[in-house]
């Protein structure tokens, strides 16, 4: 079982075995966290959908009441009985086809304002050592509560069923009215028996639903290999190297790890159900003959018997069920989730030195998890509009200082005072599957700069990329999308390109490119930096690259080796100094002339 797997289970298991003082403490506190969401619903929907339930609540008694009454009602004034019962019935007909319209609604608002409180608790300050831990990331992917299975519960699912549930309780006084119209025990007499059974419900279910979470990482597994089998690229080598079998095998493998133990206990909950067969049959039976036979000597009429043995059945239903658990019980986790990283997470926003271009002064850095020093003193300056490429050997912490320099990482020691906005193009750029406009724009105020925008696609050398797709600007970037398209790994490094010039033209004065060709061949990338200069004037360029050719035309180079800036000028001075960057350029020189092509390539635009 994986870390998030544990991390569910232990939740939902926490949840689930407390009995004590504290426990039911922490229930009432949750339900009323629950409630309080729906303040995300918006008061007219709110009030709409508390109609909707309190109707709905409303019904069984009304039904009772109308029902008795066309009972003990004779000669003409029958058909007014029957209209108001049928009035009554189609009531609530129309509401039980509206409910669900208003439920999904007034939950998917919860849920979009749920995800919106997520999304800003993730970026409102919090540097990406505060998210990277483990305990943060399992936390997140809880509160994201994107449901798989009928375990997984979202707010918006609790929010709304804690509603139901004490609206439900009021409507249950309009029909306990109407048996303490006949005696007042009848209320005991049917209330009690009635939470028992709900009480023997909910304990099946919750045990049901520790059963199910329990293989939960099982239930993962399965979805994992199902996935593999029908993707593309699996499929073609399951049929090449046969190894479909052995895919459909490990798949029925977790089904029955997972399903096993569900199916037992289905088994085991449907030897079960005598129990509360007996727990509604018994009570029932009993109240209905005493009513009867009361009835029968003279104690009330035709017509209370009637809405008697109507109420109190649908008493029984409204109490009884408790199915409702599994929404609440659900949505707790992830509402608990939230909490957790409320308390975990930075709540005031990183706060960024400003200055005139780019400056580290005595930067000190080393990630969390390790003891080695990444960054030990670095001292750099970027003037504005000046373009510096940083050199180094892999590990030497060029990625790293990109980091620190976007503020997703804060240093040990030292300053970094930057003009912000910052715009990035990091080696591992994410591919959208939007449409080219929105990879491009993505992030930036709207409305969308137009101009910019295909300044931007122009100056990455998109134009020839742009000509051949079928809708331009609109045509989806995926294949899996209509009317999609798919791209090479260098015609998405340009579109990543793009994004970063569009921040350019909209605001950001900073602008660094970590390996931003490392997908393109040499020509396409002498290209680009030839024209890197005008595309990028009066802005600060960090560039660092691998090929040490393509860095020939920056105004500075910096060597990072050790943790620190151990060499920098022009290209030419570094060369007549005969130092460390002298000597790698020479080794990767050697490499270019006997036919290298330091290129990583995915396919092309089809």
């Amino acid at each position: 079982m994986n870390e998030l797997s544990r991390t569910v289970t232990g939740q939902v298991e926490i949840r689930l075995q407390r009995n004590s003082f504290e426990s039911t403490i922490g229930t009432v506190h949750d339900r009323l966290a629950l409630l309080r969401l729906l303040r995300d619903v918006g008061p007219a929907l709110l009030a709409l959908l508390i109609a909707v339930y309190l109707v709905d609540a409303l019904m069984p008694a009304a039904i009772a009441v109308a029902t008795g009454a066309l009972v003990g009602t004779g000669g003409q004034d029958i058909m007014s009985a029957v209209l108001v019962l049928g009035g009554i019935l189609l009531t609530g007909q129309a509401v039980s086809q509206f409910r669900p319209a208003v439920e999904t609604l007034a939950g998917g608002r919860v849920d979009g304002a749920h995800r919106a409180r997520l999304s800003e608790l993730a970026t409102r300050g919090a540097t990406l050592p505060a998210l990277e831990r483990r305990e943060v990331q399992d936390l997140i992917k809880i509160a994201t509560a994107d449901p798989l299975n009928w375990v997984d519960q979202t707010p918006g699912d609790g929010a709304v069923t804690q509603l139901e549930l004490v609206v439900r309780y009021v409507g249950l006084l309009s029909s306990a009215a109407v048996l303490a119209a006949w005696s007042w025990w009848l209320i005991p007499a049917v209330v009690l028996p009635a939470f028992a059974c709900r009480l023997l419900m909910v304990h099946e279910w919750r045990g049901h639903f520790r059963v199910w979470v329990a293989g939960i990482e099982h239930d993962r597994q399965k979805n994992y290999w199902n996935e593999l089998a029908f993707r593309p690229a699996e499929g073609r080598e399951a049929r090449i190297f046969g190894f479909g079998a052995w895919l459909a095998d490990r798949y029925l493998r977790h089904v029955n790890a997972h399903l096993g133990p569900v199916w037992s206990d289905d088994r085991r909950m449907a030897r079960r159900t005598w129990w509360m067969f007996l727990l509604a049959a018994v009570p029932l039976a009993g109240v209905y003959f005493w009513v009867g036979y009361g009835t029968a000597a003279g104690h009330g009429s035709l017509a209370q018997l009637t809405a008697v043995v109507t109420a109190a059945w649908s008493m029984f239903q409204m109490i009884g069920r408790g199915y409702d658990m599994i929404a609440l019980e659900g949505s707790r986790v992830v509402v608990a989730a939230i909490r957790d990283l409320e308390r975990l997470l930075p709540s005031e926003p990183v706060q960024v030195a400003q200055g005139s271009g780019v400056r580290f002064a005595g930067v000190r850095f080393a990630y969390p998890e390790t003891s080695r020093q990444i960054l030990d003193g670095v001292d750099l300056e970027i003037a504005p509009g000046e373009r510096v490429a940083l050199v180094g050997l892999n590990g030497a912490g060029k990625s790293t200082l990109t980091k620190l320099l976007a503020g997703l990482y804060q240093p040990d020691s030292g300053t970094i005072a930057v003009e912000t906005p910052v715009a990035v193009v990091f080696q591992d750029f994410v591919k959208y599957q939007l449409s080219l406009a929105d990879n491009v724009t993505l992030g930036s105020a709207v409305p969308v700069d137009g101009a910019a925008l295909e300044s931007a696609c122009e100056d990455a050398g998109l134009a020839d990329v742009l000509s051949r797709l079928p809708d331009g600007y609109d045509t989806p970037l995926a294949r899996a999308r209509t009317g999609g398209v798919d791209l090479s790994g260098g015609q998405w490094q340009l579109v990543a390109l793009a994004r970063a010039l569009y921040a350019t033209r909209t605001g950001a004065r900073v602008l660094v490119l970590d390996e931003p060709t490392a997908h393109l061949d040499v020509r396409t990338e002498a290209d680009l930096f030839g024209r890197l200069a005008a595309i990028t004037k009066g802005i600060s360029v960090l560039l660092i690259s691998h090929r040490l050719a393509t860095v020939r035309q920056a105004d500075r180079v910096a060597l990072l080796d050790g943790g620190r800036i151990t060499e920098q000028g022009t290209h030419e001075e570094l060369m007549a100094l005969g130092g460390a960057y002298a000597r790698m350029y020479a080794i990767q020189a050697e490499r270019f002339t006997r036919g290298f092509e330091d290129r990583l390539e995915e396919g092309e635009l089809i």
